[in-house]
């Protein structure tokens, strides 16, 4: 009888264990493995729906990717409409199959966007929080989402202001504000 609980407490042992072994120095082994898809659903325009399709960045297996959306024709007719077309559609809920193929938005849905204040360059979009008071993804889904857009600037970049009393910073969507959570903290140029 002891020899049979010693059996089946090895065994025991032997199927609880997960083969790593454990360490005492922090190892970061990149995001944990994801079982969604993370491809986009693309929305297809036509001339007789009365709608535009659009690109915005959504999160996805932490990283900011395009999704493609409908929007009604017409309904940015400026630099601000656009932004705050932009952001209201960051600021929606996924999609059905968005959120099947694991796309979820960081953006705040209290956020707002305004137009430049006294000092800013005149293509600048001021944004109701601070930097910092941002989710980890959401100011990269904001400068993907408005650059390349009327939103943004024609070279492809933005420039954001924040609350406060800090300067406007010039933004690009590169891979670094794409992939890395923290980039954004660091991310920007100072505009002239």
């Amino acid at each position: 009888m002891k020899r049979l609980l010693c059996v089946v407490a090895a065994l025991a042992a032997a199927l609880t264990a997960c083969g790593i072994r454990p360490t005492s120095v922090p190892v970061d082994a990149g995001a944990a493995p994801s079982r969604v898809s993370c491809e986009a659903p693309q929305a297809t325009a036509s001339p007789t729906t009365g709608r535009t399709a659009i690109q915005v960045y959504l999160v996805c297996s932490a990283q900011v990717s395009a999704v493609r959306r409908l929007v009604p024709d017409g309904v940015a007719q400026s630099r601000l409409a656009t932004a705050r077309l932009l952001l209201a559609e960051l600021q929606s809920r996924a999609g059905t199959e968005e959120t099947a193929a694991g796309f979820i938005s960081d953006v705040p849905g209290d956020l707002d966007v305004s137009g430049p204040r006294k000092g800013d360059p005149a293509d600048a979009l001021r944004l109701s929080a601070q930097k910092d008071e941002l989710p980890s993804f959401a100011l990269a889904q904001i400068v993907c989402t408005f650059a390349g857009t009327a939103a943004g600037s024609t070279d492809r970049t933005v420039v954001l202001g924040f609350s406060g009393t800090a300067a406007a910073r010039r933004f690009s969507c590169t891979s670094d504000l794409r992939t890395l959570p923290d980039a954004a903290q660091t991310a920007g140029t100072a505009v002239k």
